[in-house]
């Protein structure tokens, strides 16, 4: 067997045996300098290492090489691969961490050099009930991160809310983006994100990733074990929007504990998806993102000045200038301007607050959401979309 493709299946055949105890892969494959050297290992010489009664002892065997050489072969067929954590281009932050897996399988166009290790990297993570001014920060992050001297990579885990916002955004500003799952490689979850899944695979130096094997489902577990690998991929972590007890949380404590830099969005503090945040900003655990300008030097990306867009009233200005009369255009840059002041604000208070009548006030906000400008839900408020 080819000395890398043996590494490669020992490392496999160890995930499947210690892959929800990866202390015992670091320690060995530490001990030992690499994963097939556990293989390699006489009975006296694996009683001495893993102790003479341990539950491990029988499943250091041919039969667990056997069974991870068919599983990456079969993978193999299907476009999907596999990288050991002993290779030269396993991700090297990652491979610093206590807990770091025995290798990781991925799905991508590209090769893992280009995935893991030609830029910096940043997590985006957060809540799946995420709000209006969560999507718009997030989607500020990242674009910020784009315009950055050091273009880095935007690390999440393919979730609902503020992951999925993350990955796009990415994708839209020409970032390569790595999404974790907390499954096996042979599956997507959520099933409803596999479209954006494809286009992750399919952009340059961007990959669907997975510590755990072909088969493993989802379970709350999972999710928790997979966070790790999103922090011990990225640089430092931005955590935008989470609750009391959001998973966010817990992948910041993990980046914490490796000693990366954790950042986060504080919100208003009656506001349930922001009391994550506001806690660990609090606790000293994570510093506050006050703002867009120097946040890229704070993530270690290099100093640059921002090229800010216009304002949102001023887009509005711009898209409607030549289209109405004087005063037409200044009730519809009134309006955009108070929806831009008061996030999620109602129709009535728009009509208190601009001394408009309602149906005005109606009909331009619906004009403003046809054209793609806001969004207004079933309760009537009218929030700035993300996009524009």
């Amino acid at each position: 067997m080819e000395d890398r493709f043996k590494e490669r299946v020992s490392a496999a055949a160890l995930g499947r045996i210690f892959g929800y105890e990866p202390l015992y892969v670091s320690g060995l494959v530490s001990r030992l300098g690499s994963a097939s050297a556990v293989f390699d290992l006489s009975p006296k010489e694996a009683d001495a290492v893993l102790g003479p009664y341990s539950k491990y002892r029988g499943k250091i065997c041919r039969a667990a090489l056997d069974a991870a050489s068919a599983e990456l072969e079969a993978l193999s067929a299907r476009g999907f691969r596999y990288i050991a954590c002993t290779e030269e281009d396993f991700p090297a932050l990652l491979r610093d961490c206590p807990d770091c897996p025995a290798g990781l399988y991925y799905s991508s166009r590209s090769e893992p050099g280009e995935i893991f290790s030609g830029r910096p990297a940043v997590a985006v993570v957060g809540t799946r009930d995420i709000s209006p001014y969560g999507r718009e920060w997030t989607r500020k992050i990242v674009e910020t991160c784009a315009q950055a001297p050091s273009r880095p990579c935007i690390v999440s885990g393919l979730a609902y809310g503020v992951d999925i916002t993350a990955h796009l955004t990415a994708l839209d500003c020409g970032l390569p983006t790595i999404a974790v799952l907390p499954c096996g490689i042979d599956s997507i979850y959520p099933a409803a994100h596999r479209k954006a899944a494809e286009r992750i695979r399919e952009a340059p130096a961007s990959a669907v990733v997975t510590d755990y094997p072909p088969g493993t489902s989802p379970v709350a577990f999972t999710f928790v074990r997979r966070n790790r690998i999103i922090a011990g991929l990225a640089a430092c972590t931005v955590l935008v929007e989470s609750k009391a007890n959001g998973g966010g949380l817990i992948t910041c404590r993990l980046a914490d504990s490796y000693g990366r830099e954790v950042f986060a969005l504080p919100g208003r503090v009656d506001d349930i998806r922001s009391a994550g945040c506001n806690a660990l900003i609090r606790s000293g655990c994570a510093q506050a993102v006050c703002g867009l300008e120097g946040l890229g030097e704070q993530l270690g990306l290099g100093k640059f000045d921002i090229r800010r867009k216009a304002g949102f009233a001023e887009s509005v200005a711009a898209f409607y200038g030549a289209r109405l009369d004087t005063l037409g255009l200044d009730s519809f840059t009134r309006i955009a301007a108070l929806i831009a002041e008061n996030r999620g604000i109602e129709l009535e208070e728009l009509c208190y607050r601009s001394g408009e009548p309602y149906n005005e006030v109606a009909r331009i906000a619906m004009q403003l959401e046809t054209d793609g400008f806001i969004c207004i839900d079933l309760m009537q408020r009218c929030t700035i979309n993300a996009r524009k």
